[in-house]
């Protein structure tokens, strides 16, 4: 039997060239990119709508936990039509980039402050957040899942996904450092970092600028990249959606890594939502948020470049259990001593940690995942699996935004008010303290059991007698 008899035979493609510098410094730019969207609208859009379109803070999370809730739903909608769609080159993943300048155009008209009452605010930022939810998936496709078609080795999986992560370190810098300075140059802030009258038309200005880097970063991935793995058996059949849900339940490694996502994404937003309101409301200056998101990337980014070789010195499982213990060693001193900068500041740094870890070790798995379900049933998922982890990630996501907006509410919170309820910095310490390291101990009850290197290894070896 041929090489590639056996290959069809076992639903496994060959191992694929290694990958270059330039491709993965592609990786990195629009991972950039993507994240300075992603993290400005994490940082200041639910501020942006309590505090300068002026709805109420129970009105604002509603708004944001139903976009979050599309968002969530459209992801295996529009992963479902990617995964059974060819575009005219061949391709099936790396053209999803171009979404990147709709989205951009989108995440403008997030920050647009337009009159009205209430109701209307709220119905048309609901209609404007769908708009920007919906190309954000589009994006997700190839932010997600172009690792797994650009090659399969294990090793370059993970060092494309450290590149990934520098430039997911340096968009947060972009999309939350940089942007305080911009209000201010556009005229959102005063010097102290308080809003001002012209906040509106400061904070659509940043988010024009935000949005002019992000199509930049769009245009050299696609310019640098490339899908060299493909679906070994030759089938272009429609795929059930049903059946396509039976092939991930099946996979007990998709099971416990889209868990594992959905908690990195709940710590996540607790900590990007509730920031600024901590630093505005607790440090007295909403500035005071930007040296503790600088030593939070500082530390992040650092911890990027050792995680290739603690993973390859420890294995998969172990450097996940490592991610898991930074994340809940970071909340403890903030629990016992919030009132403490110094313990502020070491939950930023720590967590910084975790979330690299995280990060990495999650979108490796990503895309390994792909494999072991093409080697298993014939057929390859490459836009399903991270559009359907993502489904439970957002809908778990869309919960805590709404908790935070209904626990503050509870709490007494009102944009409005010159000093808010002596509840609302309790309420705060929560959030930044106990509830992110509930989710980081449920990650690590799941990795612990966690197997996915040996079905890697076991797959690689197949490769290479293939090869």
């Amino acid at each position: 039997m041929t090489n590639e008899a056996k290959a069809t035979e076992m639903h496994i493609s060959a191992t694929t060239e290694k990958m270059g510098l330039v491709e993965k410094l592609g990786f990195m730019t629009f991972s950039t990119s993507d994240n300075i969207v992603y993290q400005f609208k994490s940082l200041y859009y639910l501020f942006f709508l309590t505090n300068v379109l002026g709805i109420s803070v129970g009105v604002a999370g509603t708004v944001f936990a139903i976009g979050t809730v599309w968002d969530a739903v459209n992801d295996p909608l529009l992963g479902y039509m990617a995964l059974n769609h060819r575009f005219k080159s061949g391709e099936k993943i790396r053209p999803y980039i171009l979404y990147a300048v709709p989205w951009a155009i989108s995440i403008v008209a997030l920050f647009w402050a337009f009159p009205g009452s209430e109701l209307f605010k709220a119905v048309v930022a609901e209609a404007i957040y769908f708009a920007f939810e919906a190309f954000n998936t589009f994006c997700g496709i190839p932010y997600n899942s172009m690792g797994s078609v650009a090659t399969n080795r294990d090793d370059d999986r993970r060092s494309l996904n450290v590149f990934r992560n520098v430039g997911g370190c340096l968009g947060t810098a972009i999309g939350a450092l940089a942007c305080l300075p911009l209000l201010k140059v556009f005229g959102a802030m005063d010097v102290s970092g308080n809003l001002t009258d012209a906040a509106g038309r400061g904070f659509i200005l940043t988010a024009s600028v935000m949005g002019a880097i992000c199509i930049a970063g769009a245009v050299v991935h696609f310019a640098t990249t490339k899908e060299r793995v493909h679906q070994v058996e030759d089938n272009e059949e429609r795929i059930p959606f049903r059946e396509v849900v039976r092939m991930l339940i099946s996979c007990p490694s998709f099971i416990r890594n889209t868990i594992y996502v959905a908690c990195y994404g709940c710590g996540n937003a607790l900590l990007l939502s509730c920031l600024t309101y901590f630093a505005t409301y607790a440090l007295g200056s909403t500035a005071a948020a930007t040296p503790i998101q600088a030593a939070y990337l500082a530390v992040s980014l650092s911890m990027s470049l050792l995680v290739g070789s603690i993973d390859r010195k420890l294995g998969r499982r172990r450097t996940m259990i490592a991610g898991a213990l930074f994340l809940i060693a970071s909340k403890v001193w903030f629990i016992l001593d919030p009132a403490s900068i110094a313990a502020l500041y070491a939950n930023a740094a720590v967590t910084g940690m975790g979330v690299s870890v995280t990060f990495i070790m999650m979108n490796t798995n990503r895309n390994n995942i792909v494999d072991l379900v093409e080697a298993k049933e014939g057929r390859r998922l490459d836009s399903m699996v991270s559009t359907v982890d993502n489904l439970a990630a957002k809908l778990s996501q869309s919960g805590v935004t709404w908790m935070i907006g209904a626990l503050l509410a509870r709490a007494g919170f009102d944009a409005s008010l010159p000093a808010q309820p002596a509840a609302v910095v309790p309420t705060l310490n929560f959030l930044l303290g106990w509830a992110p390291l509930i989710f980081a101990a449920i990650m690590l009850i799941v990795v612990w059991r966690f197997h996915i290197e040996e079905e890697v290894a076991e797959l690689a070896s197949k490769r290479e007698e293939i090869s």
